[in-house]
């Protein structure tokens, strides 16, 4: 009998190493192929190798969501373990796609351009891009076929959600696959419209037990976090994922500028500083890389911010801004900073603060009650940027590097910046599909943000909620 089944090889346990697969028939396809963190990763060693603990004979193809390392970080291990198939993805996608990949391959397995190149060249070809909203033939058979369309999910820049036309026999069935879904007012990103049917949904969860600041109100909490941080000088720090989340900040943060840029944002040797004399760093070559790409690709923008630039604003390059390339150059911005308490706002790679140049500043600044940490986005278990939120407003301490680093500094935590969709947002893309599912499939979530989710969707709905194990 031939049949239409989901299998489900990653972000199940946690909020990391996506990876999910669509069986019609004798043929498969991959939505998603990513990497494990935290303390995901300690539980799927596979992700540290080039293998991969499922069968990818039946895989036709695979569907790329976004460009997150959670949701990408293994298709150079699918690669090796002989996959053949297209990686299909939204325009945007296909641009930034290696990108990130180049710089994971640096990160985790070697720095060498000639072992590097080959990886990206066999990526660069075997990529697709689909504009959004157009059906795209993956295959057809007598017995089975198989349909997808990317339709914008308001993560990130080309960031997609994934319907699948699916038929095997007698079944025939619409699967829609979340990928990460964005809150509605992500700067930048149009927001994410439901589908107008769906018969199974595969659905994130890493909000599902929590809403986020309305969009009104989180530039105004920005502003005055960072003035109050800044009231007797140094340095706030915030860890920034290189994509989307950084551009965000920046979106945000030209826009505070703009409004008000006399108003005094920080004190230095007791004379104010205004907003247009704050120096704004970007201190990751990724996230620079990732800022130019997003300006190119300005007709994916929203319409607000098209409109921005229609007006001569650059929301993505203003004055104030300094990115920082060379490591040198870095090592010298920490030591400046430390030594001076000039006051400053960086924003450094990795969002999680478990590598990358923040790592720096934290090592350097976290001992100092002058500086602050600013959070603006998810913090997986097992990671530093968890457990400077936990540990740091009761006067603990967090590893780095293997140092243990005494945390005096102010920290904060803005959930209005997450990329992620809030519980009601999750709730209103499921209740705004008109023929909606029988069956949905929590992903991607903490187990507690997963349960709260459930119970919410099952009183709300007459669907089947399932909360998938690895595996199966």
């Amino acid at each position: 009998m031939t049949t239409i089944e989901l299998h489900h090889h990653g972000a199940v346990n946690g909020v990391t190493g996506s990876c999910h697969e669509l069986a019609v028939g004798a043929r498969s396809i991959l939505l998603d192929c990513g990497l494990f963190q935290g303390t995901d990763a300690a539980g799927n060693a596979s992700a540290q190798s080039l293998a991969i603990g499922f069968p990818i004979e039946p895989i036709t193809a695979m569907v790329v969501s976004h460009v997150h390392i959670d949701h990408i970080g293994r298709i150079p291990h699918l690669l090796a373990a002989g996959f053949q198939g297209p990686i299909l993805c939204s325009e945007p996608t296909a641009r930034l796609l290696p990108v990130m990949l180049e710089d994971a391959l640096k990160i985790g397995f070697t720095r060498n351009r000639s072992l590097i190149e080959p990886v990206l060249a066999v990526i660069r070809e075997r990529t697709v891009a689909l504009p959004y909203g157009e059906w795209h033939e993956v295959f057809a058979e007598d017995d089975a076929s198989l349909s997808i369309r990317l339709q914008r999910a308001g993560h990130i820049l080309g960031s997609a959600y994934v319907e699948c036309e699916a038929r095997a026999g007698e079944a025939h069935e619409r699967i829609v696959y979340s990928g990460d879904l964005g809150a509605p007012g992500t700067p930048l990103i149009p927001a994410p419209e439901p589908p107008e049917r769906c018969d199974r949904l595969i659905l994130e969860s890493t909000y599902g037990d929590r809403d986020h600041a309305h969009r009104e109100d989180r530039r105004e909490q920005l502003r005055g976090v960072i003035e109050g941080a800044l009231a007797n000088g140094g340095t706030v720090m915030i860890p920034a994922f290189s994509l989307g989340r950084t551009q965000e900040l920046l979106y945000e943060l030209e826009a505070i500028i703009h409004e008000a840029p006399e108003a005094p944002a920080a004190s230095h040797n007791g004379q104010p500083v205004a907003w247009r004399e704050l120096e704004i760093v970007v201190d990751s070559p990724l996230a620079a890389n990732f800022t130019e790409h997003y300006r190119a690709l300005k007709p994916f923008w929203d319409a607000e911010a098209s409109a921005l630039v229609r007006e001569g604003r650059h929301p993505l390059s203003f004055e104030q801004l300094t990115v920082i390339d060379d490591h040198q150059d870095h090592l010298n911005a920490v030591e400046y900073l430390n030594d001076t308490g000039r006051p400053c706002v960086v924003l450094a790679g990795s969002g999680m603060c478990d590598g990358g140049r923040i790592v720096n500043y934290l090592k350097a600044m976290l001992g100092q009650d002058r500086n602050d940490v600013v959070f603006c986005g998810y913090q997986a278990q097992g990671t530093p940027g968890r457990d400077i939120l936990r540990y740091g407003p009761e006067g603990g301490y967090v590893m780095l590097d293997g140092e243990r680093c005494v945390i005096r500094a102010g920290v904060h935590r803005l959930t209005g910046y997450s990329a992620h969709a809030g519980q009601s947002d999750l709730v209103r893309f499921m209740e705004g599909i008109e023929e909606g599912p029988s069956e949905i499939r929590l992903v991607h979530g903490d187990p507690d943000a997963k349960q709260a989710l459930a119970r919410l969707l099952a009183a709300r709905t007459q669907a089947q909620v399932l909360i998938p194990g690895e595996g199966g």
